[in-house]
């Protein structure tokens, strides 16, 4: 018998499993918002993502019909699914509340804003998606950010040492 302190392998303080996320929208965006939401998967595709299959770096979030699509990710085929295996890039609906989409979708229309996915994570054992409102990043913005980070770096090194 477990003890209630013990948690899952890969789980987050608040009790989410991440199964992968997108660190290169954090180098390549400026994040200036992020919203959680549903995903609808197929049975196989969740098989697959518990397997820890995914890949986000390519994907991006489209809104067409009032309704928010996952573009472009990948999640490989479920080797024990045999016949009922699912297409590895198809466009998978995304779930929000009509508000939410109405909220990005007046943001997204902005020229060089873009919706990405920044993490895709298990929690309560539903599959959910943070999905960014991001701006892309000039190469002198990454330069920038990237000083500032190894500054913040060296602060820290700094004071850990002289303690």
């Amino acid at each position: 018998m477990m003890s209630k302190n013990t948690k899952k392998k890969g789980t987050t303080e608040t009790g989410e499993r991440i199964v992968s996320e997108n660190r290169r929208a954090r180098h390549d965006y400026e994040i200036l918002d992020s919203l959680e939401c549903g995903i609808v998967l197929a049975g196989s595709e969740v098989k697959s993502l518990r397997a820890g299959t995914i890949t986000l770096t390519e994907s991006y979030g489209r809104i067409r019909n009032n309704e928010v699509w996952l573009i472009n990710c990948d999640i490989p085929e479920y080797f024990d699914a045999n016949r009922f295996n699912h297409k590895r890039r198809r466009d998978r609906k995304l779930l929000l509340h009509r508000r939410e989409i109405n909220r990005f979708a007046k943001k997204v229309t902005e020229k060089g804003i873009t919706l990405v996915p920044l993490r895709l994570y298990f929690r309560n054992g539903k599959a959910k998606l943070l999905l960014g409102l991001c701006k892309g990043k000039q190469d002198y913005d990454k330069r920038e950010s990237k000083k500032q980070a190894d500054t913040a770096r060296g602060l820290r090194q700094f004071t850990m040492r002289r303690r």
